[in-house]
């Protein structure tokens, strides 16, 4: 969430931002600052109010104790008439100030000065790539064809037990699926990361902290009766074990990975580019999180850009890293990178991670703050990246790998999976 006196203090800057994300509704902006002036008017007007108060209250005793009873009940009239004007100005500065609340979340995160322009993912700027592309025997397929040949994945029964994109992982694939989760647990953790299991379902504070609501309400699995959100990502709970809490300085930065399950609607996601792994409603995801100090936050972004990119190259896949432009970039973000695996058989780019700094946007609304060296709570900035999304990254070794006699597994993944190879 933005915080109104930067927004009062660089009105122009944050209207050229908000342009920048291709943000429509400008106009936010007045109103946040219009009522802003209200509520200032409003908690000067109840202060002068409950300050006459207090200066009557404090003189009637005075009179009271000088023997002027019929002044002092005059002041006591007085200060009742004051008292009954305060109640109607504290509602109307308690309504203005939910209402200023409610219309300040509506506005994103500003970009950062190097986000490239542009409002398509065709105007994403490439930082760099890796990798080869292989070259494919004459029989090769897609993903969805091989899952079903070697058994490994059976989407029919997935749909049969809850509903289309939810796979049934088996056999073969559900071991590779749970040999990628722990070797991408293992490099985190040998990176310094803490590994945390957290729950699958968050409640509203935790989905509003790190800014799914209220704007991607309409993207996330609801459970009216209790108010929980299946996650869309590990990122709601991990960032949220530090929601309402002041750290120290020594303590950053604070570096979480886990695993969870991830449950997204995807609503309007369908067509040819959805078929198999592409899109799901449930799928497999390692974080990581980084809370960091306010002057770090780049510094830590291009560490955990240089963490994912190490990681895809163990597994041998072609890549490329992406520099999202202001209007491809999520609500919350500042500097989003994406990284894309070639997949061969299907002659297109998947994306398989994006790696995010959120500087103190996450964090104003989920109040995470740490004392500096004069001892004053400041926000801390917020990181995440996915390490890696399993689906795509399954898909691309599935596909990538094939040969006539198998796919091959890639060599960091052997030990966990216990073969080199599917046949």
């Amino acid at each position: 969430m933005l915080q109104v006196p930067f927004i009062r203090q660089n009105k122009e800057l944050v209207l050229e931002r908000l342009a920048l994300k291709n943000f429509k509704e400008i106009q936010i902006v007045e109103e946040v600052l219009a009522l802003d002036d209200k509520r200032k008017k409003l908690t000067l007007e109840y202060d002068e109010t409950q300050a006459q108060v207090n200066s009557a209250s404090k003189e009637i005793g005075k009179l009271m104790a000088q023997g002027q009873k019929d002044t002092a009940d005059l002041r006591k009239s007085e200060v009742a008439s004051l008292k009954e004007k305060l109640q109607p100005i504290n509602e109307e500065l308690i309504a203005t100030e939910k209402l200023l609340h409610d219309t300040l979340v509506q506005l994103p995160n500003l970009p950062a000065a190097i986000v490239p322009p542009g409002k398509t993912p065709e105007e994403n700027l490439e930082t760099g790539k890796g990798g080869t592309i292989p070259t494919l025997y004459e029989g090769a397929v897609p993903h969805w064809d091989l899952v079903k040949k070697y058994d490994l994945i059976d989407f029919e029964l997935g749909n049969k037990i809850t509903g289309s994109g939810f796979p049934v992982y088996k056999n073969k694939g559900a071991r590779l699926q749970r040999a990628m989760i722990q070797y991408f647990l293992d490099f985190n953790i040998s990176k310094g990361y803490t590994e945390y299991q957290v729950p699958h379902m968050v409640n509203e504070a935790s989905a509003y902290g790190t800014g799914q609501l209220p704007d991607k309400e309409g993207q996330m699995y609801h459970i009216g009766e209790d108010g929980f959100y299946m996650i869309p990502t590990a990122e709601v709970p991990l960032t949220n074990i530090y929601r309402d809490e002041i750290l120290k300085d020594t303590d950053l930065p604070v570096r979480m990975t886990g695993y969870t399950p991830c449950f997204r609607r995807e609503a309007g996601s369908y067509g040819k580019d959805v078929r198999g792994l592409n899109r799901l409603h449930q799928f497999d995801k390692v974080e990581l999180v980084q809370l960091v100090h306010p002057d770090k936050s780049y510094e830590v972004l291009d560490e955990m850009v240089a963490h994912v990119e190490e990681l895809i190259q163990s597994l041998n896949l072609p890549y490329r890293i992406l520099r999202l432009c202001g209007g491809d970039m999520s609500f919350t973000s500042a500097l989003t990178y994406d990284f894309e695996v070639y997949s061969t058989a299907q002659q297109k780019w998947l994306e398989v991670s994006s790696v995010s700094n959120f500087e103190s946007y996450q964090t104003n609304r989920a109040k995470i703050r740490f004392k500096d060296g004069a001892g004053k709570p400041q926000l801390v900035h917020s990181l995440n990246g996915s390490s890696l999304a399993l689906p795509r990254i399954l898909a691309c070794i599935l596909e990538n790998n094939q040969t006539a006699e198998g796919i091959v597994i890639p060599e960091v993944l052997r030990p966990y999976f216990g073969s080199d190879k599917i046949a």
